[in-house]
């Protein structure tokens, strides 16, 4: 049975924006006469779909004997209007029709009833909507052979600096808590500093100390899916040349029995140095390694870090045969440029053939890291901008790969993302831009970033990554998930949302990505359809809207979609979830049901993210 075209009221604030077509809207600005000209609408706002599908409005007049004349001003460019009298007149119906050129927005407009001796005119709203049409079928282009099969996770770097987070007693469990609700997997733990155990190379018990590194380690192997990704960033600074970074002529051995003897630490009840057993005091291993951050930036060339990695992984396979590696990690940007990040200069020499100098040893996934900018001056124009090219590296990352059969299906993590990768300097400058005063991005945690990650999320979900970290959980505005109190950003909300509404299991598989076609001569929304095993549809609209081009930290544009779901039988229920700048902190956004229908208008005000779910 087909069902009534019925808007979504999402949030008290977007239901005062959309309004029933049956809605009633009166005014009386007539003339005092012996017959005096009354009008009205049947409702104050009208959505006029780009797809060109009808949109009605009522016009009810009264008070007059003979006949009027309905004319309509201020509509968009593009949007025609016919007035069809109702049995003769003078009350009818406007009908309006548009289509794909009609900009998106909104527009004041107007109707006037003229008679001969008077005239009323009456406002109304149009709203020019978007129209993502949702099929059946999936799109085997996207994804994993039309797999959405990407997971969210977060991270932690782990020094000196960065305090004891988790605390003890109540502060501990809270916040636990508050880590497991994103529900994250292989939770990456980053040693610098001095949270790198090892500090000399005497041969004594004093060579080791765990204690800053397991603040943070322990009740992180305690949390969410109990499977961290432990990252050996560094080396610790006796293995280090003049330069800062490791000496592999020296030191790669001993780099690789450091590693080795982490995972003794972690998971085989421990090592003994200078007559004193190191172990854990957790029972929980760690199976998960990557090997290396950014080696691009720290010194070592491409194949310097093939023979890093084909040395330690075989020592720390020796410890523990069933642990698997997370590969390269790399500082990813500039592709094609040949710049230090450019990934053309280390895929083609790590990912060579192992008989001519390419990594020999095991890989489970190959990691890279991407941001928007290094430059809190870049616009948000600049920031979405950059994701295209998020896309263009994974793809590149994926056709490197494929070119050996043994590696072909290696998942790709981005294992580090944020809006911005600057940070301050001893001076307070801007690392990246010497001279210019650092100022935290706060894009990293404000109503842009429930835009900005969505569109990440979706985009590279589509290309076939498998992992998106948010760099890093407790942090500063630019950086976090929460604050180094505990108290959520925007941003951990956002991503709670993208877990929950995209779930991965723990074998990799992850929901059905649905043939979608998207009418927005703007390009300025994002729409990711999925189906799960038990056939529920979620539906992700992405307002995207830059309202002016120099916005740096903007509001955004407001944003209607009309999702079309006229491919599909019938669905019992249905609900959607806003997260903007409306977004409450403390709660986060709350589900709101919504009247079941074939189209489903979700009104954004400005940059964030609504998820629309559908239950068969």
């Amino acid at each position: 049975m087909r069902r009534r075209f019925h808007p979504l009221s999402l949030v008290p604030a977007i239901a005062s924006l959309l309004i029933a077509s049956l809605a009633g809207c009166t005014a009386d600005l007539g003339s005092t006469a012996s017959k005096v000209l009354t009008a009205s609408l049947s409702a104050s706002t009208i959505i006029v779909a780009q797809d060109g599908t009808p949109a009605t409005l009522g016009v009810n007049v009264s008070g007059i004997s003979g006949s009027a004349t309905v004319s309509v001003s201020g509509l968009p460019a593009g949007v025609t209007s016919q007035f069809t009298p109702v049995n003769g007149g003078p009350s009818g119906t406007l009908t309006f029709i548009g289509g794909a050129a009609v900009p998106p927005g909104s527009s004041a407009a107007s109707v006037t009833v003229t008679t001969s001796s008077q005239a009323q005119s009456l406002g109304f709203t149009v709203i020019s909507g978007i129209v993502a049409k949702v099929g059946t079928a999936a799109d085997t282009s996207l994804g994993t052979s039309g797999y959405l099969n990407q997971f969210m996770s977060t991270s932690f770097q782990i020094a000196g600096f960065t305090g004891d987070y988790f605390g003890s007693g109540a502060t501990k469990t809270a916040r636990q808590t508050t880590l497991n609700s994103l529900a994250p997997q292989h939770i990456r733990l980053q040693a610098i500093g001095t949270g790198v155990p090892m500090t000399a190379n005497t041969g004594t018990a004093a060579d080791w100390d765990f204690t800053i590194l397991d603040r943070t380690v322990q009740p992180v192997l305690e949390s969410a899916d109990r499977s961290p990704e432990f990252q050996i960033a560094v080396a610790p600074t006796w293995m280090l040349d003049a330069n800062g970074n490791l000496d592999t002529i020296h030191h790669l051995n001993d780099f690789a029995t450091y590693a080795a003897n982490l995972v003794r630490y972690y998971n085989k009840g421990g090592f003994t140095w200078g007559g004193h057993t190191f172990a854990s005091a957790s029972s929980q291993p760690i199976k998960w390694w990557g090997i290396f951050n950014e080696p691009n930036l720290k010194g070592l060339t491409p194949q310097q870090y093939v023979t890093l990695y084909n040395t330690v992984v075989p020592a720390m396979l020796a410890v523990d045969t069933t642990i698997k590696f997370s590969a390269l990690e790399l500082s990813d940007y500039g592709l094609g440029t040949g710049q230090a990040g450019d990934p053309e200069r280390y895929l083609p020499i790590f990912l060579a053939p192992a008989s001519s100098g390419g990594i020999s040893a095991q890989i489970d996934s190959i990691s890279t890291h991407l941001y928007s900018s290094c430059n809190q001056l870049d616009t948000d124009n600049a920031l979405f901008s950059s994701v295209s090219q998020f896309v263009a590296n994974i793809q590149y990352f994926s056709q490197q790969l494929a070119k050996r059969a043994d590696l072909a299906q290696v998942p790709i993590w981005v294992t580090e993302n944020n809006v911005n990768a600057d940070y301050q300097d001893s001076n307070g400058k801007s690392n990246c831009n010497p001279g210019q005063t650092y100022v935290v991005d706060t894009r990293g945690s404000s109503p842009f970033f429930a835009a900005w990650r969505p569109y990440v999320f979706s985009q590279l979900g589509k290309a076939g990554n498998h992992a998106l970290y948010q760099w890093m959980h407790s942090s500063s505005a630019q950086y976090g998930e929460v604050d180094l109190s505990g108290t959520p950003y925007l941003s951990y909300w956002v991503d709670r949302a993208l877990q929950n509404a995209y779930p991965v299991s723990a074998s990799g598989v992850g929901t059905q990505i649905l043939k979608t076609t998207v009418n927005d001569p703007t390009s300025s929304v994002e729409v990711l359809a999925t189906k799960n095993a038990s056939g529920v549809v979620t539906v992700m609209i992405v307002d995207r809207a830059v309202h002016a081009a120099a916005d740096n930290n903007g509001t955004g544009d407001p944003r209607l979609v009309v999702v079309d779901l006229t491919s599909f039988s019938s669905f019992k229920s249905a609900s959607g979830l806003i997260i903007d700048a409306s977004t409450n902190l403390t709660t986060g956004p709350t589900a709101v049901a919504t009247t079941v229908s074939d189209r489903i208008p979700v009104m954004l005000s400005g940059y964030g993210v609504a998820f629309l779910t559908l239950t068969p």
